[in-house]
Parts: C-alpha cells; structure tokens; sequence
C-alpha cells in the first residue's frame, strides 16, 4: 500500500497592496476570504460601532501583525522576477 502525499497550497493572510483604505486589513481579509472587501469593512464598522470602539483596537492590532502583501514574514520584501 502505498501513500500518495497531497500538497495542500495555504492561502497566507496579507495586508492588501491593493484592496486598501487605511492599512489594508480589511482588504486582505477580504482577498483571503474571496469576499468583496466592502462587505468585510461594513462588517467590521457595525461590529466596532456595537462592541463601542474594540473594532478599532483590533484593526490596529491586526495592522501591526499582519504581513503586508508582497513580504516574507521576516519582513523582508519579495524579490519581483
């Protein structure tokens, strides 16, 4: 019986470079959801309005640990070929 290996390609989780308002969180959420990043910043909007503010201290969480888009996770940028 052999095992044949399936290679699983992960999506990453990146601030988008081009789906971006402000630090381009929700944007890359949106990317990495196939969502329309609208819907991901009316969700996030309601929420911060309804949770009284945590949506922001989130987004900005989310800003400083979230990779931009185009960089390894050491922070180092991608060479383009």
């Amino acid at each position: 019986m052999t095992q044949t290996s399936k290679h699983i390609a992960m999506k990453r989780l990146y601030r988008s470079k081009t789906q971006r308002i402000l630090g381009g969180v929700c944007g890359g959420i949106g990317e990495h959801l196939d969502v329309d990043p609208t819907v991901i910043r009316i969700i996030w909007a309601v929420l911060t309005l309804v949770s009284v503010g945590i949506g922001i201290i989130a987004y900005i969480i989310a800003w400083i640990l979230m990779p931009e888009e185009g960089t390894f996770d050491d922070g180092t940028i991608i060479p383009k070929p």
